[in-house]
């Protein structure tokens, strides 16, 4: 398929699908998981957001194309998927939205901006434009730790602050392996948003430093909403496999939030810009797969016609 944009958008995607155990490999025009006991499982990669490979899973070249054709975001994580490996690259060939991002993150006075609208999202109520980072980030610790004593007065179940051994996943108490493992398919899904969207993962405004640094800033928006109640509810219930009852329930939380019709328009309104309906509408790069990159020019320069061939290729450069 030529056309990226005949595919369904981001937000009318299925969220996520966690994969041990399997063969993954292109079937018809979509993929496919084939199991040891000859069973095969349809993967609809037209509509899929993320696609998680858990261990003993082995995927073939022609499936990675289907789901790249189809911006399906495949990460490769741990067991239970509660780590992350590897992942692919968004859909977007635009780099727009990624030049004005690190606009923002590079400069204090913008940053700081962003910053404050992200606590006002969160706390949804107007936050004191002489606020310091620290004084937000003290009050977030309130909310958040009220969030966790009014989900442990609900459920009955104990709580002693956030911790587990990532060397002893087993060790971990009930209601913070169900956090560990909420938090990681959240994050997929917020991963797969920005990527989509054309952002960098990695240019966090609030978080820094790491290559996922924004995921976190944005999966933040939504934790006290979804992921820490599922975890406390989870904990209460006690199933047999905890992890993949996680999953399971989380995939209804999604759809029933409309987290993935959200996320792009709370990106967009995070960094000041528009959350427009039509804002995810095709451009250009996008369109022509082989549409030459503009070349930047210093601002009081001009450009030699002759520098450029009619199709926009670089035949020579003036002195």
């Amino acid at each position: 398929m030529e056309d990226l944009h005949q595919l369904p958008k981001f937000r009318d995607a299925l969220s996520y699908l966690y994969i041990e155990h399997g063969r993954i490999d292109r079937h018809e025009k979509s993929v496919a998981c084939f199991q040891k006991e000859g069973g095969m499982i349809p993967i609809p990669a037209a509509a899929l957001a993320v696609l998680m490979l858990g261990p003993g899973t082995r995927i073939t070249h022609a499936a990675i194309a289907a789901l790249a054709d189809n911006n399906c975001l495949v990460i490769w994580c741990g067991e239970e998927n509660v780590r992350l490996y590897a992942c692919g690259m968004g859909g977007t060939r635009s780099a727009e939205p990624l030049l004005r991002q690190a606009r923002l993150a590079s400069q204090e006075d913008s940053r700081l901006e962003v910053v404050k609208r992200m606590y006002r999202m969160r706390f949804q109520e107007e936050v004191d434009p002489a606020a310091t980072v620290q004084q937000l980030r003290g009050k977030e610790g309130i909310r958040v730790r009220d969030t966790y004593a009014r989900m442990s007065r609900d459920t009955g179940i104990p709580w002693s602050g956030r911790s587990y051994d990532r060397m002893d996943w087993r060790s971990t108490d009930p209601v913070n392996r169900a956090l560990s493992a909420a938090n990681s398919c959240l994050y997929g899904v917020c991963h797969a948003a920005i990527l989509s969207a054309g952002y960098s993962p990695a240019i966090g405004f609030i978080h820094t430093g790491k290559q996922l640094s924004f995921v976190y800033d944005i999966a933040d928006l939504y934790k006290v909403e979804i992921t820490i109640p599922l975890a406390f509810r989870t904990a209460a219930e006690a199933p047999p496999e905890l992890e993949r009852f996680v999953r399971l329930k989380l995939r209804d939380l999604f759809r029933e939030t409309r987290l993935l019709q959200r996320i792009i328009p709370d990106i967009r309104s995070a960094l000041g810009e528009e959350a427009a309906s039509g804002a995810d509408e095709p451009v250009p790069m996008d369109e022509d797969m082989a549409l030459p990159t503009a070349l930047w020019t210093p601002e009081g320069e001009t450009v030699a016609p002759e520098s450029l061939a009619p199709e926009g290729e670089v035949v020579s450069w003036s002195s």
